[in-house]
């Protein structure tokens, strides 16, 4: 998904992004990530976000954390998103999405000052995400469309192949990879794989992985 204003270099992305932890979340550049927002302290953080420059960044917290910490250790590597599609439910949620920009180092998470958490980040390590479509020829996507189809047959999954035909290996690589049932070690592999080309493989040998250990029982992306 496009936005209306385009990031074009780092030196336009904030160094302070608000973090969202969330388990199994994943946000890459260019998808779009919908989220049902219902904590007072995220409530507050999307309104902040909408009065300033729209931008969250996306993280998972560390594994074997406790589900009721309200801070728990996070991974060092996120994605900033903006937010592009805002609704409010009339009974005290928000339902957003946010469209990947780039992923980010955290270089220190700052004092708690504000309901949630906010960190300080380097986008140095992934300029390449802030262009579309960069390594897209290095992908072997007749690799991707079997899995897909291994996946889709074996699950009874109905695919719109028309418009996984017509989409941009980026786009094909992220949103399957957005969309896969792995798990949050998977999920965070996914996010850190060096360019799409190691993204597509690893999702690849992910997928077969999974269907050769679930063979009575094949996954499916949802």
């Amino acid at each position: 998904m496009s936005v209306n204003r385009p990031y074009r270099d780092a030196s336009a992305l904030p160094d302070i992004l608000p973090v969202f932890p969330l388990t199994r979340a994943l946000l890459l550049p260019r998808g779009e990530l919908p989220l049902n927002i219902f904590e007072p302290r995220y409530l507050a953080m999307v309104d902040d976000a909408i009065a300033s420059q729209r931008i969250i960044g996306m993280i998972q917290p560390l594994p074997g954390h406790d589900e009721h910490d309200a801070a728990p250790a996070l991974h060092r590597i996120g994605c900033a998103g903006r937010i592009t599609r805002f609704l409010e439910t009339g009974d005290g949620r928000y339902l957003i999405s946010l469209t990947g920009i780039s992923r980010f180092d955290i270089v220190e998470e700052l004092p708690a000052t504000l309901a949630y958490r906010n960190c300080r980040v380097s986008y140095e390590r992934f300029l390449l995400d802030l262009e579309p479509g960069a390594g897209e020829n290095d992908v072997d996507r007749s690799g991707m469309i079997r899995m897909l189809r291994e996946f889709a047959d074996g699950s009874k999954l109905e695919v719109d192949w028309t418009s996984i035909d017509a989409a941009p290996n980026e786009a094909l690589v992220n949103a399957l990879a957005m969309m896969s049932p792995f798990g949050a070690d998977e999920k965070q592999a996914l996010l850190e794989a060096i360019d799409l080309k190691s993204r597509a493989e690893m999702l690849v040998a992910l997928a077969e992985l999974d269907l050769a250990q679930n063979s009575d029982e094949p996954p499916h992306f949802h």
